[in-house]
């Protein structure tokens, strides 16, 4: 006779938001007992990358629409690639004010080349711009303030 231990379903695997609202409840009223540990540490850590994800593909997505906007001689493209380079520069201003500490990982040349990568591959697989040269290096200044500040197109 086979006997088979049920696992026991938790509120966490049931209904996330009704999980995350009493994991709240029982912060706020100092429960610590029954609060789910575990769990909680897996969702904070999830925060954490999400950050760092976020950060990044906002960083390559603003060096792609920078390599474009440099490199592809398009009168037509320029607003289009220049709104996008403002909104994402915006987006990233935002998540570096909400958490300061993201600096120090923005900062970091391997996050750079690793944007700067997956937004070079996005640019030379464009069929549009099959005629376009676009370095192999980033050829303006890395530095955070620079990227979000600085229209690069008008030193090319």
């Amino acid at each position: 006779m086979t006997q088979t231990i049920a696992r026991r379903t938790s509120l966490y695997d049931l209904d996330l938001n009704l999980w995350l609202e009493t994991a709240i409840a029982q912060l706020r009223i100092g429960n610590l007992e029954n609060l789910d540990i575990e769990n909680l540490i897996e969702e904070l850590e999830g925060l954490a990358g999400r950050d760092r994800r976020e950060l990044k593909n906002r960083l390559s997505t603003l060096i792609e629409h920078l390599l474009k906007r440099c490199y592809v001689k398009s009168e037509y493209d320029y607003a289009g690639w220049v709104e996008t380079i403002d909104r994402t520069r915006n987006a990233i201003r935002d998540i570096l004010n909400q958490s300061p500490s993201l600096r120090n990982y923005v900062k970091n040349p391997e996050l750079f080349q690793e944007a700067f990568d997956d937004a070079l591959r996005i640019v030379r697989r464009n069929q549009g711009y099959k005629s376009v040269y676009f370095p192999d290096t980033w050829q303006f200044s890395r530095a955070i303030d620079d990227i979000l500040n600085t229209d690069f197109w008008e030193d090319v």
